[in-house]
């Protein structure tokens, strides 16, 4: 059984300046209380654009990076060197070095089918059909995954608030707001971003799930909205189509090219 164990902060109201979609509405508290999410920050916040967040790792987060880890080595490079490792032996960096040696040889559609393999594998027998049922596209299901996504995914993408958000002229609280991504910052790849983030997210809960979501990054200040119950557009139509490279920071960036390569198929 894993224990979860949270920080609870209590902090007085404070002014966002977040770029957010038209849809996202931030939800204001006075006095109201969050959860820390492991951020090894003197402030308790995400670190500013151009620096690298720290964050302390518990047993449950390297749990979790240790076993999409695992599945997603199957799939790794040949270049790859990180394989044996035991359970407790990676930390974030090598759970991103794998999801890299993934995407190198691999073009946009085949970097989000082996993140659909490696999410398929993780449920057991029958689960999206058993999630069907008990989640069927409603208000309260969309509202009731986006409470769920704040605690239970701040291993991948650090802290998250759950917003207001308006999907077809109807006001819920089924969006996310990520407050810095810890996967686009840790990685600086708008490719991996896109397709072994985002979209195979995008489409494991719509398609195989049933349940409509689009994730919004924001690629200015690596922030990120999701919004469950609003189904995602087509990656031709999506803005994150036509992103360049993060030219000071990826690894893998491409300077002569006005669009990541790794967005192209």
């Amino acid at each position: 059984m894993v224990v979860l164990s949270y920080q609870v902060l209590q902090f007085p109201k404070t002014n966002h300046h977040h770029r957010r979609s038209s849809a996202i509405k931030p939800h204001h508290r006075h006095g109201g209380s969050f959860l820390r999410c492991g951020i090894a920050e003197p402030s308790g916040q995400p670190a500013p654009m151009g620096k690298k967040t720290k964050y302390n790792d518990g047993v449950f987060e390297k749990v979790f990076m240790s076993l999409f880890a695992r599945k997603m080595e199957k799939f790794s490079g040949k270049g790859y060197k990180g394989q044996n490792k035991g359970l407790f032996d990676y930390d974030y960096d090598s759970f991103v070095d794998v999801s890299r040696s993934v995407m190198i040889g691999r073009n946009r559609i085949q970097q989000q089918e082996v993140v659909r393999e490696v999410l398929m594998s993780m449920l057991p027998p029958g689960a999206p059909e058993q999630f069907k049922k008990l989640f069927p596209p409603t208000k309260w299901a969309a509202e009731f995954n986006a409470a769920l996504t704040v605690p239970f995914f701040h291993w991948l993408v650090g802290p998250s608030e759950v917003v207001e958000v308006e999907v077809n002229g109807v006001k819920q609280r089924s969006g996310v707001h990520i407050k810095k991504c810890r996967y686009l910052e840790n990685s600086g790849c708008v490719g991996m971003c896109v397709n072994m983030c985002k979209i195979p997210t995008q489409d494991f809960f719509t398609n195989e799930f049933g349940l409509p979501l689009t994730m919004i990054p924001n690629f200015e200040d690596m922030s990120c909205e999701m919004v469950y119950g609003q189904p995602p557009p087509p990656f031709e139509e999506d803005p994150v189509a036509k992103q360049p490279c993060f030219t000071d920071v990826c690894s893998v960036a491409n300077t002569s090219s006005s669009i990541c390569p790794k967005l192209q198929v």
